[in-house]
């Protein structure tokens, strides 16, 4: 089973991946933002947002499938998928696959993720680099709130003002666990 945590950034979907964990410590963490740090390292990323080359895609969704079937063990991804062009071609695969995927998406208002974006330091020691990706995640918050309406029908809509732990228990009641 895959449990995707989407939303925008700074909806908290890492936190609750790692909340989802305590109670979960079989499932597996599958970052396909590091998927992306080790392509943007071998070839250019002209649009900046390594989502848009059609090799990322294809190894997120090989990635998971290739945990499941090796491990038997859940997977647990928290990343931003809003493009419904690249839901459809990630799900698929997965579908496809025959694994379940759980789809949650964090609904937080634009002027949280905000403050959650501006609280975060990406590179401490480089402030104007951090400053850089606070304002490309800014940039993508439109793209993200929009996502709302064009998402799977079976994605689960969950207020990311709650708690990690509130959130936690309902992920868990969905996908059967209980919280730690």
């Amino acid at each position: 089973m895959i449990v995707w945590v989407n939303g925008s950034f700074g909806s908290g979907k890492t936190t609750l991946v790692d909340t989802l964990r305590r109670s979960r410590p079989d499932a597996l963490v599958l970052d396909p933002e590091m998927v992306g740090m080790l392509l943007r390292q071998i070839v250019e990323v002209r649009t900046g947002d390594f989502q848009d080359l059609p090799l990322w895609r294809r190894q997120v969704a090989d990635l998971a499938v290739g945990l499941v079937g090796e491990y038997h063990r859940p997977v647990l991804v928290p990343m931003t998928l809003v493009d419904s062009g690249y839901v459809e071609e990630i799900f698929g695969a997965l579908k496809e696959a025959g694994i379940p995927v759980h789809h949650f998406f964090l609904k937080v208002p634009r002027e949280v993720l905000e403050r959650r974006i501006d609280g975060r330091s990406f590179y401490p020691d480089a402030p104007d680099k951090d400053e850089d990706v606070r304002r490309w995640c800014k940039g993508r918050i439109d793209a993200c709130l929009a996502a709302v309406d064009t998402l799977p029908g079976d994605t689960v809509f969950l207020d990311g003002e709650s708690t990690p732990e509130e959130l936690a228990v309902q992920v868990l009641a969905r996908i059967g666990g209980t919280p730690a």
